[in-house]
């Protein structure tokens, strides 16, 4: 009985082969789809997220690496409005009695502290009475060493700052206002950079009697109006005090 003739060979790669790099290909494009996904998502959440980048309070500090004083003041004020509602808890922390200077007690930080909401984080805002003699532009000792807890807190944060200075409307003895409280700024500004901090971070406006907080009628608003405001921006919205 004759044999069976096998069919020719196809000629080309065979089927599987075929099959396998197809299956290949579409992990290949699985994975990139995946890599792709990811870094949009990374990105995406650089824009949302409030307190990402340069508007972090922590920056990529770790938390264990912050003292336990300092992590709790940068936790406070990235919610201002928790601030607002105690600001004597942020002023516990920042300056406790038992480390102010011995020439201000918390009675006189209460009448020349104030801590203001502002759409762009906290304004710090200190009179004069604290922090210079009656129209110098030179810090003195107990005003550094109020100023000093405040570069710690920066230290361990990326938020920018911004530093201005105010006055009253009286003349000045010697320099204009707005000479003066651009002077004044610019002193609490070299104190920072004296701790270490970088100037990247920092703008510095004077703005003499422009903006008063209190009336200039009376002796107790001119001393409020002579101020130095310190503003941390721990949030990226416009805009001056709620």
């Amino acid at each position: 009985m004759a044999r069976e003739k096998k069919p020719p060979e196809e000629e080309g790669v065979p089927m599987w082969l075929v099959t396998f790099s197809d299956l290949v290909t579409l992990l290949l494009t699985f994975f990139v789809l995946l890599l792709s996904m990811a870094s949009m998502d990374q990105v995406l959440l650089s824009r949302i997220n409030p307190y990402s980048s340069s508007f972090s309070i922590m920056g990529s500090m770790s938390p264990g690496r912050i003292p336990q004083r300092i992590l709790m003041v940068m936790e406070l004020l990235e919610s201002p409005r928790d601030v607002m509602q105690k600001p004597e808890r942020l002023k516990d922390l920042l300056w406790p009695e038992d480390m102010l200077p011995p020439e201000v007690d918390t009675a006189t930080l209460d009448e020349n502290l104030r801590i203001m909401q502002d759409p762009q984080g906290l304004a710090i805002v200190l009179t004069d009475g604290v922090l210079f003699r009656p129209g110098s532009w030179e810090l003195t000792a107990p005003a550094r060493k109020l100023l000093a807890p405040l570069a710690d807190v920066l230290e361990y944060s990326s938020a920018d700052v911004t530093i201005s200075g105010h006055t009253d409307d009286s003349p000045a003895s010697g320099v204009d206002n707005y000479d003066l409280s651009g002077r004044r700024a610019m002193a609490v500004l070299d104190f920072f950079l004296e701790s270490g901090l970088g100037a990247e971070r920092f703008s510095v406006s004077g703005y003499g009697p422009d903006k008063p907080l209190e009336s200039n009628a009376t002796p107790q608003g001119r001393a409020q109006n002579r101020r130095v405001e310190i503003l941390l921006k721990t949030t990226q919205w416009l805009g001056r005090y709620s």
